[in-house]
């Protein structure tokens, strides 16, 4: 009978405080990876606060961190709610730190070809010598963020398969040196202004070439202010396919709020697409997922985090 009572009071408690941790939830925190230009990736996410702020009854803040890890160590910490277009890699960080974490909640799935997936691809300029990465022998070369799949994950593991060593030694001195500029818009202006004879940066490779392909960090330029992009550049390089970034929310979320919050993504995604295209950097919606889908990712992740042990 005393354990009936007890059960029955913790349970009493327990809802109360699940109640009221939903009450609580004034406040929406949305990560978004550095790497970028700060005042368009805000300006890109104006339309997605709004949604959130309208919808969900919250203040929507904007957490734009000047590298992959702010976010990361947002999520870890709990201080970020979602990311609607996460790296990768930067997620596989999070998951091998805290596997509880987040919820992937889906993946990024291109409209034009239902495509899961993007290329890490090496530039250099249209105008220059180098046509392939042999060419780049003896050069500066630019990485994004050391947190990055494409900007970095990816080429590191190609480069130390293809010419021996590692960043240390800018990979047995096949290269001059080797930068991490902070991010993929970065390495494609190194390329433009000389500072990197060639740079990696991310792609879907579908669709035109001439307007930067239907996703990746081509079009988020062109936008800006470099519309004849794809002209002044050449890609002499590109990776496998890589699976697109998830969606997260934070695991430990109120779970009716949370319901609620993943119900609204969808509905961002689906009925108010051109807002979901600027937040997601690319013509694409979402599909399901799970942390399977980035068993790779994370493997290579934990295998380069051992290494610089």
């Amino acid at each position: 009978m005393k354990r009936t009572l007890a059960s029955l009071v913790l349970g009493s408690v327990l809802a109360a405080q699940s109640m009221l941790s939903h009450a609580d939830v004034r406040e929406l925190n949305l990560g978004i990876l550095g790497g970028q230009n700060a005042t368009q990736q805000i300006g890109d996410n104006q339309c997605v606060k709004t949604y959130f702020d309208k919808t969900l009854h919250v203040d929507t803040k904007l957490r734009n961190s000047s590298d992959y890890s702010g976010v990361i160590q947002g999520l870890i910490g709990g201080k970020i709610d979602m990311v609607l277009s996460m790296s990768p890699s930067a997620f596989a960080s999070v998951q091998i730190n805290n596997p509880k974490a987040v919820d992937v909640i889906g993946i990024l799935t291109d409209d034009k070809d239902q495509s899961k997936g993007y290329h890490s691809v090496v530039i250099v300029r249209a105008d220059s010598p180098y046509h392939k990465l042999a060419d780049l022998k003896g050069h500066p070369f630019g990485f994004a963020d050391p947190d990055s799949t494409s900007g970095f994950l990816i080429p590191n593991h190609d480069f130390k398969k293809r010419f021996g060593g590692s960043k240390d030694d800018n990979y047995n001195h096949f290269f001059s040196s080797t930068t991490f500029s902070g991010g993929h818009e970065q390495d494609i202006l190194g390329v433009l202004n000389g500072q990197f004879a060639g740079a990696v940066t991310w792609t879907s490779m579908v669709g035109d070439y001439n307007k930067g392909y239907t996703a990746g960090a081509f079009s988020r330029l062109m936008r800006m202010d470099h519309p004849n992009l794809m002209k002044n550049i050449r890609i002499i390089w590109h990776s496998q396919l890589i699976p697109n970034g998830p969606i997260l929310v934070r695991h430990d979320l109120p779970a009716d709020f949370k319901a609620k919050l993943i119900s609204a993504i969808h509905d961002l995604d689906k009925n108010h697409h051109a807002c979901w295209i600027k937040a997601a950097g690319g013509a694409q919606h979402i599909t399901p997922a799970s942390v399977k889908d980035f068993a790779n990712i994370i493997d290579l992740k934990r295998e380069l985090m051992n290494g610089n042990r």
